[in-house]
Order: structure tokens, then C-alpha cells, then sequence
């Protein structure tokens, strides 16, 4: 199987549980609540992601033929990033990367010593053997998935309350403001996310920390 991927980079994680954590990003191409095309996005399911999953011309992308190329790219990446030193991690992203990520990736993966974290929808299976699965589930979506390490609801969404998940089993939930170029939209947004994590205090507050730091 070929993986097509948009763009693979070193960073720290920005958001969610693991923030702040050295981590190379895996950006997957193609989404299934949204064809990452403007003109389509007033009719998808998901329309508010901030991020570009077409294409395979971003810094690292490409066509990887098989898993194990693209399990050497992301080990080159941590390499060229950081070192030989810490714990390598990667983040499998997208778009929906359940759409690409398979058991024959997750097994290279681990062969070269990665720990493997998916952000997902929710709404497609998890294979066997990821160590990380963050779930962000979409208001008009169907989540199949039942068990995350981590539950991240972008707020407000349309649906209203982020205990509607609540039958995800989870150790970690968390809420992030969504993000909007207006910034009284978006201080309203963190305004919102604040008062719920005061007002229900098994939810944390997540930061797109990465955003106010400038980096990837």
C-alpha cells in the first residue's frame, strides 16, 4: 500500500495532554467529513479545521510506496530533529488519518522505536497498536470509537454540549477554543471554553499553544 502524506516535520506538540512534548508530525492527505477544498467547505460535515491536507507538496510530503519508507522518513525526520536522544514520538494526523494508517505502518513504526499517536474523528476504527489515540469528534458525525486516551471537543460547536461524548471512555477530556481569524470570535470562543471548564471541572482546558508560539 502507498501512504500519500501532505507534510512531515519535527516539532512540539501544541495541544491536548502531551503539549510542549518533542514529537515529528505525520500529516496524512484526504478527510472524510471535509474534501479540504474551500468551495466545498459551507456543505461538509466538519467545517471549521484550520489545517491543509491535499496535496503532497508540503516539507517532507510525498507518495511513500510502502510502510516501511515511510516509517524510514518519519525515523529520519526525529533524526534530524532532535537527535538520538528522548523518547521518539509520532503524531498521525491529517485530514482523518484512519483513512491511511494500517497495522503494517504501525509495526514499522515500532520496529524503529516510535511511539505512535493518532488524532482522529472518532468516526472509523482504530487498528490494533497505537499507543495514543486523541479523539476529536465533529457535531454532525458518527463516533464509533468507545475508548480514547484522550477526548479533545473544539468549542462551541453547533451541538451544544461536549458531555454528549460523554460515552467515550476516557482518562483525559479536554475542550480548545475554536479558533477564528475575527479575534473577538475567537476570544469569545476561549471565553466559552474557560466558563465550561470552571463550571464542569472533570474537562481541562486545551491551548493551541503552538499558535501563540509561531511555531509548526
Amino acid at each position: 500500500m502507498a501512504y500519500r502524506v501532505v507534510e512531515l516535520f519535527p516539532t512540539l506538540q501544541g495541544e491536548g495532554t502531551h503539549a510542549g512534548r518533542a514529537a515529528v508530525f505525520c500529516r496524512f492527505t484526504g478527510c472524510n467529513l471535509w474534501s479540504g477544498r474551500e468551495e466545498h467547505r459551507a456543505t461538509a460535515i466538519c467545517r471549521f479545521c484550520d489545517t491543509d491536507f491535499v496535496g503532497t507538496g508540503g516539507p517532507g510530503g510525498g507518495v511513500f510506496p510502502d510502510a516501511a519508507a515511510l516509517a524510514d522518513a518519519v525515523a529520519r525526520c526525529w533524526a534530524d530533529g532532535f537527535g538520538s536522544g528522548g523518547d521518539p514520538y509520532v503524531v498521525c494526523t491529517g485530514g482523518e488519518p484512519l483513512l491511511q494508517l494500517d497495522p503494517a505502518l504501525i509495526d514499522e513504526f515500532h520496529g524503529r522505536g516510535l511511539t505512535v499517536a493518532v488524532e482522529t474523528n472518532g468516526t472509523l476504527p482504530v487498528p490494533a497498536g497505537v499507543d495514543w489515540v486523541c479523539v476529536s469528534p465533529k457535531a454532525d458525525a458518527e463516533v464509533v470509537v468507545d475508548r480514547a486516551d484522550e477526548v479533545k471537543v473544539v468549542v462551541p460547536q453547533d451541538r451544544g454540549d461536549p458531555e454528549r461524548w460523554s460515552g467515550i471512555e476516557t482518562d483525559h477530556r479536554l475542550v480548545q477554543p475554536m479558533d477564528d481569524p475575527d479575534p473577538a470570535v475567537a476570544r469569545a470562543n476561549t471565553d466559552w471554553a474557560v466558563r465550561y471548564c470552571r463550571e464542569h471541572p472533570r474537562w481541562r482546558l486545551s491551548l493551541q499553544t503552538h499558535k501563540y508560539l509561531g511555531i509548526p
